[in-house]
């Protein structure tokens, strides 16, 4: 039986912590990963998360965004401390770069959006995990602010706690501690510990079968990361009673099939979406316990309504992909490749859904922010779909626009929109 990827992991950090086993802390298989590709291809930057949020003209307070993100990120070992390779080993070691807010200059003829744009992609590879960055409009009304965050250091449960706190640590102004309490340090190795011990336990015999026979067929049309992007958007009504529960797997046929129109491939392809969250017991520690699941996106069934496949049939194996939902990407990779898939383990499609109902609104100076989207940004495949669910239902497409033209972008977004309305009206 081989070893598995998370139990060598965990005998070379011991190794490199041996010394000094206060200041370096593991990482999760998600947040290795982050690092590792990052210095492998450091100019892809798709692992940074940004929210942006508009305010009103004269809102935000520089000094004291600034004295709130500082207060913030010295609660959490995450975001005060350095993601580190020790003796080839990746790391987070405490004591890292300091939160950084700043105004971005507009520049003459630009936008507060294309500033922001050009400053996220600009983020150091070793600067802080989290910043602040907000921008005026010269002749509009609205300030933009991107609250941006190392994506290691965060996931969906991260950014609610970060919102609220930061919230409250505008409206507080207290200064900030020296660094995160004792017990956040162990707070957070016991969260990340916990992790470890799951994935290593979810990458048995029985996992490797089960992603192997999933995954043995993919052919992958040579994905991986973009970093020039066109979106597109489109709002539907939010899925209420019995569609709600259709949403995901909806979602997953309707980007198969935007994959599909996309990549004009006959194979499966490799979709990728997040999913996971801290294992039973586990501090509410911030940082990256996700992990990256992989769907098997087939060519939409013609015959079917308005080109859909049967929703039933995905629906009940993505169940069964959930049952090996803490099996580390990379042994499902391993277990695809084992199988035959001549597949490298790069993704040509990546969904995100996320709840809104379970992330508190940014509110400074007592003004709640009114989210917003960028396009630009880089990618982690070459065809990004995320979907956020709150009053409505928003779905935003973004693309490798060196890859695909727009028209033919325009053509995939429409084929995703028509079978997501499909299956959504027909589970109503």
């Amino acid at each position: 039986m081989h070893a598995s990827i998370t139990a060598a992991y965990l005998a070379r950090y011991r190794k490199a912590a041996a010394d000094s086993p206060a200041e370096l802390l593991p990482l999760t298989g998600a947040q290795r990963r982050f690092l590792i590709t990052r210095r492998l291809a450091p100019q892809t930057r798709s692992d940074v998360v940004p929210l942006f949020f508009a305010y009103p003209r004269g809102t935000l307070d520089e000094r004291r965004l600034a004295r709130a993100a500082a207060a913030v990120a010295a609660r959490h070992p995450a975001l005060c401390g350095g993601f580190a390779t020790v003796r080839g080993t990746p790391v987070l070691r405490t004591g890292g770069p300091s939160a950084e807010a700043a105004r971005i200059a507009v520049a003459p003829g630009g936008t507060a959006r294309e500033a922001l744009r050009a400053a996220l992609l600009d983020w150091p590879v070793d600067g802080p995990a989290l910043r602040l960055l907000f921008a005026r409009e010269p002749d509009g009304d609205e300030e933009l602010l991107a609250l941006a965050l190392d994506h290691a250091a965060c996931d969906e449960q991260s950014l609610g706690v970060l919102t609220a706190e930061l919230s409250q640590a505008y409206e507080a102004d207290e200064p900030p501690a020296a660094g995160p309490a004792p017990q956040a340090l162990a707070d957070y190795r016991q969260a990340v510990e916990l992790q470890l011990a799951a994935e290593d336990a979810a990458g048995g015999p029985a996992a490797q079968a089960h992603w192997g026979r999933r995954l043995g067929g993919l052919t992958g049309a040579g994905g991986g990361a973009a970093t020039a992007t066109g979106m597109l958007t489109e709002r539907l009504p939010a899925a209420e009673g019995a569609a709600r529960s259709a949403v995901f797997p909806a979602l997953l046929d309707a980007v198969g099939a935007a994959a599909h129109r996309l990549h004009r491939e006959a194979g499966p392809l490799a979709l990728g979406y997040p999913w996971g969250g801290r294992p039973p017991g586990a501090p509410a520690a911030l940082g990256c316990f996700l992990n990256t699941l992989v769907h098997p996106a087939g060519p939409a069934d013609p015959a079917g309504p308005a080109g859909t496949g049967d929703l039933d049939a995905l629906a009940d194996a993505w169940w069964d992909d959930l049952d090996h939902a803490g099996t580390p990407f990379d042994e499902v990779v391993r277990a695809a490749r084992t199988a035959g898939a001549p597949w490298s383990g790069a993704l040509d499609a990546m969904l995100t859904l996320e709840d809104l109902h379970r992330r508190p609104p940014l509110v400074l100076g007592g003004t709640p922010g009114r989210e917003t989207h960028l396009a630009g940004r880089p990618l982690a495949a070459p065809l990004a779909v995320s979907a956020s669910h709150g009053d409505d239902l928003l779905v935003r497409l973004a693309w490798d626009s060196d890859r695909f033209p727009e028209a033919d972008a325009l053509a995939a977004f429409d084929d995703l929109l028509a079978v997501l309305r499909h299956h959504l009206h027909a589970h109503v």
